[in-house]
């Protein structure tokens, strides 16, 4: 049975599309609309080809996506009408256009300071989730290689070049022009360079400890947003496809995905989210940020809201790194559930005033001077270092253990997740804000924990279209949140960090079910751009929009 929003955007989508195709009146005959090109992602069934198919009916082809076989392609009204009669034509998309965007600091201290001799400033985010007593077993990252598809990569020792010296960065793709390279340095905006610098940086600071996460990883830069940090669903989904089509020969295991935009349609549906979804089936180990659209329910953002893959939120030590005490959730990340009722985020990591490197002609930091701390760090807060810091625990978990698959990953990342409770031991935060809650990322290597990620889930059917899955997330006739099986949790400002808290036994929060066309939230919720995509074909208003994929906010 079909809910009511549901039939009311099918007769919105099947007017619109009167038209857009038909034309009326005077409008029409002064700007015919076979004038009027969009750009447009075109899906083909299993066993078409797309290529030829777009091009005889006259389309141009900007991208080809066979990751997800498809491709992105300028095209008229009438040739949207003719593809969509064509037998072998899936559906289509609006090629949507997403912005990803710094978030300065609003005092200048970061989260360490300089050590008075003009060296690199400290940070203590790797102390703060037990990275540096994995560093001092040895356990750095070493043979793993982590893709950071962003704006590109600055020219930073610390960031080219491993502990030893020794280049890491194995390859540079740019996915807006579709070359690549063995050495380049590209990133107006900044916001790659400083993502990349969290997970890797290999910089020794005055304490002796690494300034980053996985300080010996290797490194693969994809750059699909441009310099003012815009980015297209296909230059996005061909960086993906690129990294795919290169895992074997790099090395990838880690896909840091640091940006989030609004759900337009079910995960499924999303093209974006079917080439991350190909990359989790491939074995690679997908991170994602939740955004930064919180705190408010259900605000996840794509492709953040995929079941399968690792989506993490961001808390922050109020520049007191070395006191637990005042540790909150930070108040822009992003909660759950997701629309198809999926706990999100799995897990929440630093994400406050996170300091790592940037060139200082870059358009963040020329826009936000006060951010910058020493020696080209500069602080930034959002859910995209969170993201980082989680990619970089995840590299040290592959090399401890490098036959984990990225279900183990996940896994082991959330069994080792300490909840904040408060002085009774109640959940401080909702699941649904703080997952499984901070990360730590000895405890999850050093976890023997298995099963506990994915459960009831098939990606391979996912895909394919034969099955799709909704979580355990259910709303009460009051309108809060709660999970099948377990008591409902109320929304909280929390209080502290702490391991006291643990799961029930045997309870997996992650498991999917099967999909029922019946399920709905009890007041509805309409897609963001109004209509959905699978019932039909049209073009979308959103074209034109730019979407906030990492919106700014105050340091936290």
């Amino acid at each position: 049975m079909k809910s009511n929003h549901q039939k009311t955007n099918r007769y919105r989508l099947a007017l619109f599309m009167l038209v857009v195709i038909t034309g009326s009146g005077a409008a029409a005959s002064k700007r015919p609309a076979d004038l009027t090109t969009r750009s447009m992602i075109v899906q083909g069934a299993a066993g078409s080809n797309i290529v030829e198919l777009v091009s005889n009916a006259g389309g141009h082809i900007t991208h080809d996506l066979g990751i997800i076989h498809a491709v992105a392609a300028e095209l008229t009204p009438s040739q949207v009408h003719t593809l969509s009669h064509a037998p072998g034509i899936r559906r289509f998309y609006a090629n949507h256009t997403v912005k990803v965007s710094g978030n300065g600091n609003g005092n200048g201290n970061g989260n360490g300071n300089g050590n008075g001799n003009g060296g690199d400033p400290t940070t203590s985010f790797p102390t703060l989730i037990g990275a540096d007593a994995l560093h001092a077993e040895g356990i750095t990252g070493a043979g793993i290689t982590v893709a950071v598809l962003d704006t590109g990569h600055g020219s930073f020792k610390e960031v080219s070049r491993n502990t030893t010296n020794t280049f890491r960065l194995l390859r540079y793709f740019d996915a807006i022009q579709n070359v690549e390279a063995d050495d380049a340095y590209s990133d107006r905006s900044g916001h790659g360079s400083h993502v990349a610098s969290v997970a890797l940086n290999s910089g020794i600071n005055s304490t002796g400890t690494y300034n980053g996460v996985a300080p010996d990883a290797d490194l693969v830069v994809v750059k699909a947003f441009d310099d003012s940090g815009q980015a297209t669903y296909a230059d996005v989904i061909r960086g993906i496809g690129w990294v795919i089509v290169q895992q074997q020969a790099l090395g990838i295991r880690v896909l840091n995905l640091s940006f989030s935009g609004p759900p337009r349609s079910h995960y499924w549906d999303d093209p974006l989210n079917q080439a991350v979804m190909a990359a989790w089936q491939a074995g690679i180990a997908v991170v994602a940020s939740a955004g930064n659209s919180g705190p408010e329910a259900m605000t996840i953002g794509v492709p953040g809201n995929l079941p399968y893959i690792i989506t993490v939120g961001a808390m922050t030590d109020r520049y007191t790194p070395d006191d637990a005490s005042d540790d909150v959730l930070a108040s822009f990340s992003a909660a759950g559930p997701t629309h198809e009722a999926f706990v999100k985020p799995e897990v929440v990591a630093p994400g406050g005033h996170i300091l790592g490197l940037m060139n200082f002609d870059s358009q963040i930091a020329e826009e936000h001077p006060e951010s910058y701390v020493a020696n080209s760090y500069f602080s930034m807060s959002g859910t995209s270092q969170a993201t980082a810091v989680v990619s970089g625990i995840a590299a040290l978990l592959l090399q401890r253990e490098p036959w984990l698959t990225p279900d183990d990953v996940k896994c082991r990342l959330m069994a080792a997740a300490r909840p904040a409770v408060d002085e009774a031991g109640d959940l401080a935060y909702s699941i649904f804000q703080q997952g499984a809650g901070l990360v730590h990322a000895y405890d999850a290597a050093t976890s023997i924990a298995t099963g506990c990620a994915n459960q009831g889930l098939d990606i391979a059917l996912d895909l394919a279209g034969s099955e799709h899955y909704q979580g355990p997330a259910r709303e009460a006739a009051d309108g809060s949140f709660h999970i099948l099986g377990l008591d409902g949790f109320v929304w909280s400002d929390g209080f502290v960090w702490s391991d006291g808290f643990v799961w029930s036994d045997g309870f997996v929060w992650s498991d999917g079910f099967v999909w029922s066309d019946g399920f709905v939230w009890s007041d509805g919720f309409v897609w963001s751009d109004g209509f959905v995509w699978s019932d039909g074909f049209v073009w979308s208003d959103g074209l034109a929009e730019t979407v906030s994929i990492n919106a700014w906010v105050e340091q936290e």
